[in-house]
Parts: C-alpha cells; structure tokens; sequence
C-alpha cells in the first residue's frame, strides 16, 4: 500500500542507506533478535518516516534510518505539527494502519523531571511519544488529533543525562514511600510503551543501562507488549517493569495489537529471572455487566500461574477508567463498538487531569465503590498482591 504522501509544500527526502556512524559514539548494546522476526515486523512495518532535520541527522537518527533502506523521508518543522498526520481527518479510518507503517523522529526540547508521587516518585522526559499498539482508551492521542504513530526522539543521551543530574541532586531517598522503600523511581514510558520503542531503535536498551549505575534510583515503565529482547538488557534490579493486565475479554476489545493477557501473565517469571523487579497494572478497569466475575477470574488465573518468587516480590497500581469526548469522536470512527463501553454518559463526571486535559471519570459513588470491590476481590483472590495505589 502506498506511505502518506507529504505534507503541502514538502518535498520527500529517501532514507541514508549508508548512514555513517561515528566510531565509539555509543556503548555496545544487545542483540535484538526478536527485532528481526515476524511478528515484529507485523508490529511495525515502516514506510513512511517524518522527520525533523535534527533528529534526522543525529548518529541515532541516521541508525534508525540506516534500517529503514528505500523507505521516503519527509522533513518537518516539528514532531507536533505535522499535516498529513494529525491535522488530516481522513486519517481517523486508517487508524491502525497509520501506526503501523508510520514512524515520526523529532529531538526532545524539554528535559524536566516531573513529581508524580503515584506510579513513580517523578516522571523522566520519555524517549518517544505515541506508540504502534491501538488501546482504544489511551490518553496520549487525546493531544493530536487523527494520527497518533510512534514518535522516537533522538538525543536519549540528553535525557539519560537530565535524570542522573537529578538524582544527584536528590541524594538517597531517606523515607520510604508507596512508589519503593529505598529507590527514587522514575517513569521513563509516560507516553509510550518502551517495549514496542525497542523494536525500532536502541533507546529503552541505553536507558536501562543508564539507570543500573544511578545507585540511588529505578526506572520503571508499564508494557502491553512482550518483547523477549528485553531479557537481554541485564537491568540488575534497576529498571521495574509493569505488565498491564485486565480481563481477556475486555483486551480483545480494547487492547488491539497488544500481547494477550495471558502471554503477558507468563512472561512475568522470565523477566523477574533476567533482573527486572515485575509489578502489575490493574487498568484500565472498565465497568460493565459481568466486570467483577471477569476480574475475579483474572486475579484467580495470576494465583494459579505465578511463580512464588514473581508473587514475593510483586505490587499492583489499580487505575479506573478516564475517557475523553475528543477521543471519543476519533474512536467511533476507526472502533465504535469499544465506545459501546468505554462512553457511559450516564456512569460519568468531568474531570480536570493533572496535565490541564478535560476528561471524563466514573462518578465519585460509582468509582468509590467499584474500587472498594476490586480491591476485595484482590484480598479473597490473590491476597499476596499488595496494591500500591488505586484511584
């Protein structure tokens, strides 16, 4: 199928299919086998790149690129701006398609370290924005309008480098917290999903590696996507991941290009193996008919197949569900049956998030009392399951 054609007034570039590489401008990094099989390549196959000069010509870009030989490249002015991607309507029903054949590189401007206090003690400035799976809920394309593919940002380095001169300036965590008792744990995939940034460039592998030499904190990020490359990124305790989990039902529904559930669940052993310390997102949790029978066999399922040493040392976030009435317009052009759940006008407030965004939640009583149920079922089903918040 033909890439998106450039934006008015852009002429096509074509990829560096002998991007030189400055010698000694990384570390060795791990082999990717999964990178090279199918099912990755049916992740992500790429034929289209919209570029900033920057990122374009940076040795990272010019790597990623290097990989990509013959596919067309479009500069751009910016990551957010582009036409052809998020202001063109058209695009809404080419949704998942989009994410699949579309990769955007842009240089991240702002370096700032956020306070969260919930997931993390801070939130990292993420290496990418946007992300290959289709989550019909997610929050990241609520600010782009009618393309939301996979933006990579190429100076990792600099963002590596921000974190560690905050820990540094932090020192030891001196009282422990819900987010961990010793460590300052950072998030570093607010806005993507790492595992799925792994398929297409080294940055969720260096900040990882990064991270092992910061004594003092943690990365930590949640994933819907089992990528086995991970197991060779010897975190040593360092990085936490979080396998987000809900009901296989509901997945089928409105985790689209994700691993199952159940691929997810099995892969926790693997990872707490190779160094990772697994912890579980319970979210999205979507209230409709037969929802608590579904999670009580969900939680039951985890109990039956879990390792005890994945049990020992494991936690859970609990996350109802936050809508949005702009993305409700994108979905019901691209997926309306998940709007048949995820839009109950009559279950739901407004609600103001943290970043400004007006969003809509179950209302205060509903949501009160739903969490009081879930958070039951977690102690009758799988009671080794501490619950590090829920909201």
């Amino acid at each position: 199928m033909p890439a998106l054609p450039p934006a008015e007034g852009q002429e096509p570039l074509f990829a560096l299919a002998e991007a030189e590489e400055d010698p000694g401008d990384r570390a060795p990094m791990p082999p990717h086998p999964f990178r090279a099989s199918a099912r990755a390549r049916r992740m992500v196959r790429i034929r289209h790149v919209y570029a900033e000069p920057a990122a374009r010509d940076a040795p990272r870009g010019r790597r990623i690129l290097a990989a990509l030989p013959g596919v067309p490249v479009t500069e751009v002015a910016s990551h957010w701006r582009i036409p052809a991607l998020h202001g063109e309507e058209t695009n809404v029903a080419r949704w998942t398609r989009v994410k699949t054949e579309v990769l955007v590189l842009g240089v991240r401007q702002s370096l700032t370290v956020r306070p969260n206090g919930r997931s993390a003690d801070w939130i990292a400035p993420g290496a990418s924005n946007g992300c290959a799976m289709a989550c019909a809920y997610c929050y990241v394309p609520r600010r782009k309008g009618y393309a939301n593919p996979v933006t990579l940002f190429t100076n990792t380095d600099a963002i590596a480098g921000a974190v560690a001169r905050h820990v540094r300036r932090l020192g030891p965590k001196r009282e422990p917290n819900q987010c961990d008792p010793l460590a300052w744990v950072y998030d570093i995939g607010e806005n993507g999903d790492c595992s799925v940034d792994a398929l297409l460039c080294d940055s969720t592998a260096e900040l990882i590696a990064a991270f092992r030499e910061l004594q003092h904190a943690k990365a930590s990020f949640a994933t819907k996507f089992v990528n086995p490359d991970l197991l060779g990124y010897e975190p040593r305790g360092r990085t936490r991941i979080r396998f987000s989990l809900m009901p296989p039902a509901d997945s089928r529904l409105l985790d689209l290009r994700t691993s199952p559930v159940a691929e997810r669940i099995a892969a926790a052993g693997d990872f707490l193996d190779a160094g990772y310390e697994v912890h579980f997102n319970l979210s999205p949790v979507v209230l409709r008919p037969g929802w608590q029978r579904d999670w009580s066999e969900l939680l039951t399922h985890l109990d039956d197949v879990l390792p005890r040493a994945v049990k020992e040392q494991a936690a859970a976030e609990v996350i109802m569900l936050t809508h949005n009435k702009a993305l409700h317009e994108v979905n019901l052009g691209w997926h309306p049956r998940a709007e048949e759940v995820l839009w109950q006008p009559e279950a739901q407030e407004a609600k103001r998030s943290q970043n400004g965004a007006e969003n809509v939640r179950y209302a205060y009583g509903i949501k009160a009392r739903a969490l009081e149920r879930l958070t039951g079922l977690i102690a009758e089903r799988a009671p080794w399951l501490r619950v590090r918040y829920a909201f």
